[in-house]
């Protein structure tokens, strides 16, 4: 029988994977983002402050820049600032950098992967040819992340350690995806009189396009629809970037790293994630929208921090030596 996984061991492969996925998301969102641009028409892609809102730090954003959200500082906010810890380069030297630190439990072709990502986007984001070359950037970013975790699941066995990657990966999606679509609700659509015309199309195409879901959605529903596109986001049980698929395969990995049986639950992140995957295994689309989708969302956010901070205080936080006088 292998030994258990150490809690700092435990904690650098889950932000490892956490990171790289966050730098994938990051990247395709911006992405999409300069495409848009060239599909609306008079400027209205000109949209660049719901991607700082996606990322969650409007707030640092605002501090830094100021009220206006420029092409400019945004691209270079989100992909190259070094202070910005949610940035795709900071992203990606912290998943190099837990990679580094526990380089005897992951593959060598994993860490291998994980210092060229860093190191070639280091090289791009220095070269002259940045920003113009951005969309190449992307593209690299995204294909170096694919490789990473096709490199993962390949290379490395399926124990403890890669379930840890697994739950970081699902819980760190599942956020994105509830983020991205409340972005589009919320704050994205210029004008209510857009609603319904190609303009709006061309939004939800794009959301759809941030999660890598236009494809698939289109496969299964035909006709761009906002209650259909919401089901598919959160309540699609196959599609890999919907919430309730990812948070299923979270589910699974949890229950695999403390071999809790199906329907019960030993700790705080097992009660949050049954609570939450209940919730939307028996939701209809009706139930989002009904209460409002951006207070529904932010719910669901809500329980995915609570799931996050179960995880850190079941597996990673520091806990007092027992009393060895008793």
């Amino acid at each position: 029988m292998s030994q258990p996984l150490l809690s700092r061991v435990a904690d650098s492969v889950y932000w490892m994977s956490r990171y790289i996925e966050r730098a994938e998301n990051v990247a395709r969102v911006v992405d999409v983002n300069l495409h848009l641009l060239l599909d609306m028409p008079f400027g209205g892609g000109e949209q660049w402050s719901p991607l700082v809102d996606t990322s969650g730090d409007a707030g640092v954003f605002k501090q830094r820049f100021g009220k206006e959200a420029t092409r400019e500082n945004v691209v270079h906010f989100l992909t190259a600032d070094a202070t910005n810890p949610n940035s795709i380069l900071s992203c990606l030297r912290s998943a190099r950098e837990n990679a580094r630190t526990v380089r005897d439990t992951v593959s060598s072709e994993m860490w291998e992967q994980a210092n060229k990502m860093y190191l070639s986007l280091q090289d791009a984001l220095g070269s002259n040819m940045f920003p113009e070359s951005l969309q190449g950037v992307f593209y690299d970013v995204k294909m170096n992340c694919h490789l990473f975790q096709g490199i993962t699941d390949s290379t490395m066995s399926h124990g403890e350690a890669w379930h840890f990657i697994q739950l970081g990966r699902m819980l760190e999606r599942a956020d994105k995806t509830t983020r991205i679509l409340d972005v589009k609700y919320f704050l994205l659509l210029p004008s209510l009189r857009d609603v319904g015309t190609s303009v709006d199309d061309i939004q939800w195409s794009a959301v759809l396009k941030s999660v890598s879901g236009f494809e698939m959605y289109r496969k299964k529903h035909g006709r761009l629809t906002p209650d259909d596109i919401v089901e598919f986001l959160l309540l699609d049980s196959d599609f890999p970037r919907a919430v309730r698929h990812c948070l299923r395969k979270a589910a699974e990995s949890l229950r695999a790293i403390t071999g809790t049986p199906v329907g019960s639950f030993a700790n705080p992140a097992e009660q949050w994630m049954g609570h939450t995957c209940a919730e939307l295994d028996y939701a209809d689309v009706s139930h989002f929208i009904g209460r409002g989708l951006h207070e529904s969302l932010d719910a669901l956010q809500s329980k995915l921090n609570q799931i996050d901070d179960g995880v850190y205080e079941t597996f990673f936080a520091m806990r007092p030596l027992a009393n060895l006088t008793n």
